[in-house]
């Protein structure tokens, strides 16, 4: 294959990225933004594979068939609720390919000198720094979602003076590397430091926070991506990279300003939670209990119902019965809309992904936005394994980790009912002043169970 054959095949590939993102951003064409994104990385593939530039075309095939098959392996077995880790650890492969390659070219770089030298001994520096950083932030992210890691934030003394000094520490090593035209101990070193870099910048995040910094991952991974395609002059893993980085930026500042969290915050670490636990020691009153027959008895008394799910709906598998009654009490005449908050689940979009699984219309799914204004005149909500993301506390204490980030405001509507499988706290470790307020009821077992019960008595 012909280099020219291969830049145009590049060409089109990028173009079909472009599409796969443009799909992906709503509902309606995600489907197809998934096949514009199949079909660009065949053809960059291919090119690539068989391009004039291509060794080792052989053992390149089966290192794909291998891994391609551990790919699918895993993909078909993983559960919707295993996608955030899924997506984490993924990024660390990135991060780690980075990494690899540029100690590759940095050992074998071809006959360079003066400007020419300079500037890919500062790629290949840079990419080692990004790569090490995204691959131990994402292992970190990956134990945390997976609960092999605690979810409070690491607070070591002086940690932001720490981060300074791991940057300040790096851009000086990278000017010594530059100036000596290489040395494999500044490299090695500047490693090292990325990787403890990483490691703290999401260790010192609090799990209310997760989904966010997950979004910044998959934006290092990007840049990552870019800096490897610059080692290796590859202009397409170059678009593609820059691509996924400023596309994840742009989520991550998003979802930032949707939690009124700092962005710098979230590039710098050690935002959210401070690793207490008195909010979840505090004696809020007791608690009311309901039965599935109450719950349905009140749905179908209900002129409007919204149903406001997080990861518990999720864990359960509950989108299913969820989507039944949904379409049974529409059939009665009862208004039925559901709440999604802008980091529900662990991963953006992961409600909106598991309801439109479960064939939920598209028009009565509302962001947090478009429904908080109406909660005051709902008359029955159903929160179903949802917490952190409907704690009043967010709003009413000044002294909780989660004060100031936007919650779904349901104790405002006349019934609360609250599916969970017992009195635990959230993700952040914080306990819920609303299973105690005189609206709020609490519906204990699994998601699932309970909504098949509820369904019985409609």
């Amino acid at each position: 294959m012909s280099a020219g054959i291969v830049q145009a095949a590049y060409i089109v590939a990028a173009v079909l990225f472009i599409m796969s993102l443009a799909g992906l951003s709503k509902q309606e064409t995600a489907r197809s933004g998934n096949y514009y994104g199949i079909a660009g990385m065949a053809i960059a593939l291919i090119a690539t594979i068989f391009g004039p530039e291509s060794q080792g075309t052989v053992w390149v095939i089966i290192a794909m068939i291998i891994g391609g098959a551990i790919g699918m392996y895993y993909a078909r077995r993983v559960e919707m609720t295993e996608m955030p880790e899924l997506v984490a650890i993924l990024h660390s492969f990135v991060g780690m390919a980075a990494v690899l390659v540029g100690f590759n070219t940095y050992f074998d770089h071809g006959d360079l000198s003066g400007v020419m030298l300079n500037i890919h001994l500062v790629e290949i520096f840079l990419g080692v720094f990004i790569g090490a950083v995204t691959f131990t932030g994402s292992v970190v992210a990956f134990g945390k979602l997976r609960g092999s890691i605690s979810s409070k934030p690491l607070m070591l003394p002086h940690r932001h003076k720490l981060n300074l000094a791991a940057v300040v520490v790096s851009f000086l090593l990278m000017v010594a590397f530059v100036k000596a035209e290489g040395s494999t101990i500044a490299l090695i070193v500047v490693a090292l430091i990325a990787f403890a870099f990483g490691y703290h910048l999401v260790a010192s995040i609090g799990g209310a926070d997760m989904p966010v910094v997950v979004s910044m991952l998959n934006s290092y991974s990007g840049w990552a991506a870019a800096a490897a395609g610059f080692m290796l002059a590859n202009d397409l893993l170059i678009v593609t990279g820059a691509l996924v980085g400023s596309s994840g930026a742009i989520l991550s500042y998003i979802m930032c300003k949707a939690m009124n969290r700092s962005f710098i915050s979230v590039i710098a670490g050690g935002f959210g939670t401070d690793g207490s636990s008195a909010a979840a020691d505090e004696d809020h009153g007791e608690h009311q209990e309901a039965s599935a027959e109450e719950v349905a008895e009140m749905l179908k008394d209900a002129r409007s119902v919204v149903i406001t799910p997080g990861y518990g709906m999720a864990v359960a598998q509950a989108q299913y019965p969820v989507h039944e009654i949904t379409e049974k009490l529409r059939k009665k005449g009862v208004d039925v809309r559901f709440g999604i908050h802008p980091v529900a689940g662990r991963l953006p979009g992961h409600m909106n992904v598991l309801l439109a699984e479960a064939k939920v219309p598209y028009d009565i799914v509302l962001e947090m936005d478009e429904i908080n204004d109406d909660f005051s005149e709902t008359d029955v909500v159903l929160v179903i394994g949802a917490n952190d993301t409907v704690n009043p506390a967010a709003m009413e204490d000044p002294n909780s980790p989660i004060a100031g980030m936007p919650v779904l405001e349901v104790w405002k509507s006349k019934h609360v009912i609250v599916f969970k499988r017992s009195m635990n706290t959230g993700y952040a470790g914080v306990q819920n002043p609303l299973f105690f307020k005189e609206n709020s009821q609490m519906l204990f077992g699994d998601a699932k169970d309970s909504c098949n019960k509820i369904l019985e008595h409609i």
